[in-house]
């Protein structure tokens, strides 16, 4: 069985450096699926702009008709913070077979040592670093001596294992922000071109930003 993604993160609004980057790990390392996670409650960050059943209906729309995209609602439903291990450990659950990776970008994983109960990530699932030029690889501290001991540059090494490897992949780089599009949107300017029409629509529906 191919591996699941997981790719999370607040996606206030979601747009085409989520998808493209999500499009690329999908075939590049043959993932049976990517589930994307919208956050309900960032534990290190501020609160969403949009309430969370307005970003569930954007994500909802954005991935429409895409093959191999997934829509999970499990941080949206639960309380409290969402943390990651709360959430692959619910995952673990209902695939405990399946080799399941946890998709972050770079910024994300030069943080990783901040999370809640960070070091239990590897037990439950691989880590894929979405990697865009301008960002160094850590070659110090924990995080690399993490990457030297779990870190690998064979794609197999997902498929074979259920977790504890962590993959760097470069990505397309996309010059694109959910808060750059929100300043957008208060300026009364269009955002089309940046997202699909349809996270545009709901958006213009809803006034959320």
């Amino acid at each position: 069985m191919k591996p699941i993604g997981v790719f999370g993160g607040r996606f206030d609004p979601i747009h085409y450096g989520h998808l493209r980057t999500a499009f690329e790990l999908l075939q590049a390392l043959n993932f049976e699926e990517i589930r994307f996670m919208p956050c309900g409650n960032p534990p290190h960050r501020d609160q969403a702009h949009a309430d969370a059943e307005i970003r569930f209906e954007m994500v909802a729309a954005a991935i429409e008709g895409q093959h191999g995209f997934v829509i999970d609602d499990r941080e949206l439903s639960r309380k409290g913070p969402s943390y990651s291990v709360d959430s692959l450990n619910t995952l673990r659950t209902d695939f405990p077979l399946r080799s399941i990776a946890l998709i972050i970008g770079m910024d994300a994983f030069i943080n990783l040592p901040k999370w809640y109960q960070w070091q239990e990530i590897l037990q439950l699932s691989h880590i894929v670093v979405a990697h865009r030029p301008g960002w160094r690889l850590p070659d110090m501290g924990p995080l690399g001596e993490l990457l030297t001991t779990k870190g690998t540059h064979r794609v197999d090494d997902l498929h074979e294992a259920k977790s504890g490897h962590i993959y760097i992949h470069d990505v397309t780089q996309l010059e694109i922000s959910s808060s750059e599009i929100r300043e957008l949107i208060s300026l009364n300017r269009i955002p089309r071109f940046l997202m699909p029409d349809s996270v545009c629509e709901i958006i213009k529906r809803t006034r959320c930003y």
